[in-house]
C-alpha cells in the first residue's frame, strides 16, 4: 500500500516540506502518481525514523547519507543495520559528549577568547598566549 505525503507526514510526525527535503537530499525516494502526486512505500516510514533517530543524536546529514548508502539497493534499515550503524557511530557520540562536558565546566572561566577582561584570564591566558593556537575561544575548543 503506497502512502501520499501527508499520510506519511502524520504517521512520521514531520512536516511535508521535511519529506520533501529528504528527498532532494536523497535520503527518502517517492514515486510519482500518473498526476504527479508522490507515492511513498509504507517502510519509508522506517526509513524516516531512522534518519530522525540519527538526527536526533547529533549526526550530519552526509553522515546519515552515508549510512543510508551503505545499505543494500537503498533498502530500509532493519534492526540487525541499526545495530551496526549505531555501534560506529559511538566513537563520535563519545567525542560529542566530552566536547559538551568540557564546555559545561570550563563555560563560567576564561575560555582563551583574547577579551582579557576576566580576572582568571591574568591566570588562564595572560597577554592572550591562546591567540598562539589560532583564533576563537581556544581553551573552550581547542580542536577547532
Amino acid at each position: 500500500m503506497q502512502l501520499t505525503i501527508g499520510e506519511v507526514a502524520e504517521r512520521a510526525g514531520i512536516a511535508t516540506s521535511a519529506l520533501r527535503f529528504y528527498e532532494r537530499e536523497g535520503l527518502i525516494e517517492a514515486e510519482r502518481s500518473e498526476g504527479g502526486q508522490r507515492r511513498y512505500p509504507r517502510d519509508v516510514l522506517r526509513r524516516i525514523a531512522f534518519i530522525r533517530a540519527a538526527q536526533r543524536v547529533g549526526l550530519t546529514l552526509d553522515d546519515i547519507r552515508d549510512a543510508l548508502a551503505s545499505l543494500p539497493d537503498q533498502r530500509t534499515p532493519t534492526a540487525a543495520d541499526w545495530a551496526r550503524l549505531s555501534k560506529s557511530w559511538r566513537p563520535l557520540l563519545e567525542a560529542r559528549i566530552s566536547e559538551l562536558e568540557r564546555l559545561r565546566d570550563n563555560l563560567s572561566s576564561c575560555i582563551g577568547c583574547g577579551c582579557l577582561s576576566l580576572k582568571s584570564c591574568a591566570l588562564s591566558n595572560p597577554d592572550d598566549v591562546a591567540a598562539t593556537f589560532g583564533s576563537g575561544p581556544q581553551w573552550l575548543f581547542p580542536d577547532d
